[in-house]
């Protein structure tokens, strides 16, 4: 009968260990040693701070908790105690004619105490060998540190990262809809806008000008030199010719040239009287200067004044011939092109457009600063709208859903074995002791439990069966 006893009580504590062997090796997904859940647990000790040479670092939070699991294991170990001495009494109260109660309440604690060994032992063997003996299939952490470190990344993969997962989870939450009431209040846009600005700051701030100048003179430079130039001109050229476009500035040249003519007379008269022969009296070149001077202020003026004068014909079919010569005559657009690269490698259009960039920062930066500058402003509407929108568009929403969802399983999916493999290679890159201890100062105090439950448990389970066993004997 008592071995009846000690082997139901038994077979609790054993049953208690083979959980802890089966959740650290993660053969089921079972729960080890009546509370471990290997994924849940080890997840705990993953977000742990880890030390130098792959151990932990043991901060005030853990030496709590390890104060905890001591004096979990000081009244467990009472438990055992008080049952023991129970045991010892009632023996001793039925070898002294106590009565039949005595066999009772020795069979009660009798199971009780095996309980309790039992469920030390596997509790014991989940971090350490007990007693120091090398009993097969103890020391279950430390030994199979790296097993549950492959099985921990498994089950994550497996769980957590496939794409039926993610897909569901994510349609579930409805981040779209939520996305956008968050959008939509003020005072989110407004802190959104801040963040945006001052991230747009700092990366403008760490880039160096030198490169960034750089990298847009090459930029233009090899966008300018790679394409041609004049045939694009030339179908400009020809369409504003074609639209009239050029007669505003005929006019203005026109009006310009007339003004010109008529407020330096004395030097343009000079001029022509400069280019005449030494031998001509100088009556003459002045007479000749002057005629010359009203000519060409007559000239200008019916050119200013007439739309249809011939020479303003003439301009217009010397500006439409050489539009088409753009467009199609090899030998004008290769005068353009060796233009264009004479241009281009002048030091002050390559100082303009790196120069460029200066201007473009000091805008977006002073424009980012400003509260209320037109970028802001416009930026927080758009921000709202886009709230708004996304809070009452079902369609909208269930785009940015579906972006969010092929965006989230495409890194599930490309980035699976890494994450996994990342789980793994820091699981076994710990330290067996340090990470057993780890796990014990987490999980112990509620693993001390177990062994109570085993005392109290295996003391009911001995009085039941005792006492099944006198009523069955008679």
């Amino acid at each position: 009968m008592v071995r009846e006893k000690r082997d139901g009580a038994t077979g609790a504590g054993a049953a208690a260990g083979a959980a802890g062997a089966v959740g650290a090796e993660r053969a089921d997904g079972a729960d080890g040693a009546g509370g471990i859940d290997s994924a849940s647990e080890v997840a705990v000790v993953a977000g742990a701070r880890i030390g130098g040479g792959g151990g932990f670092a043991f901060g005030p939070a853990d030496e709590e908790r390890r104060r905890g699991v001591r004096r979990m294991k000081l009244i467990a170990t009472g438990f055992l105690l008080v049952a023991t001495a129970v045991y010892g009494l009632a023996k001793w109260a039925g070898a002294s004619g106590a009565g039949a109660w005595a066999g009772y309440v020795a069979a009660a604690a009798e199971a009780g105490m095996v309980g309790a060994l039992a469920d030390w032992f596997a509790v014991t063997a989940l971090f350490k060998r007990p007693l120091g003996l090398p009993i097969p299939h103890t020391a279950i952490i430390p030994t199979k540190k790296d097993v549950l470190g492959r099985s921990l990344g498994e089950f994550v993969g497996e769980n957590f990262l496939s794409e039926a997962v993610v897909r569901a989870r994510l349609r579930a939450v409805g981040i779209g809809r939520r996305l956008g009431h968050w959008l939509a209040d003020p005072e989110h846009a407004d802190r959104v806008m801040e963040q945006a600005a001052a991230a747009l700051r700092g990366a403008l701030t760490v880039l160096r000008d030198s490169d960034v100048q750089a990298v847009v003179g090459e930029a233009v430079t090899r966008r300018a030199d790679a394409m041609e130039v004049a045939p694009g001109l030339g179908r400009m050229l020809e369409r504003v010719v074609t639209d009239g476009g050029h007669r505003r500035v005929v006019d203005l040249v026109c009006t310009r040239a007339y003004d010109w003519l008529v407020t330096h007379g004395d030097s343009v008269m000079a001029a022509v009287q400069g280019g005449a022969p030494g031998w001509t009296p100088r009556f003459v070149d002045r007479r000749v200067g002057e005629r010359v001077y009203k000519e060409l202020v007559r000239f200008v003026g019916e050119m200013r004044d007439m739309p249809e004068h011939p020479a303003r014909g003439a301009l217009d079919r010397f500006l439409g011939d050489f539009a088409r010569e753009l467009q199609s005559d090899p030998d004008t657009r290769e005068r353009v092109e060796r233009l264009k690269r004479d241009v281009l490698a002048r030091g002050e259009v390559q100082d303009l457009i790196e120069s460029t960039w200066n201007a473009v920062r000091s805008m977006v930066v002073a424009a980012a600063e400003d509260d209320h500058s037109e970028l802001r402003l416009r930026a927080r509407a758009s921000l709202l709208s886009l709230g708004t929108r996304m809070a009452s568009d079902e369609r909208l929403q269930a785009k940015v859903d579906g972006w969010l969802e092929d965006a989230a399983t495409y890194v599930v999916t490309t980035y699976r074995d890494e994450i996994t493999l990342l789980i793994t290679d820091t699981v076994a890159s710990w330290d067996a002791d340090q990470t057993s201890r780890k796990i014990e100062a987490h999980v112990g105090r509620d693993l001390q439990f177990i062994r109570i439950n085993g005392t109290v448990v295996g003391a009911l389970a001995g009085l039941v069966i005792y006492t099944v066993s006198r009523l069955v004997g008679g």
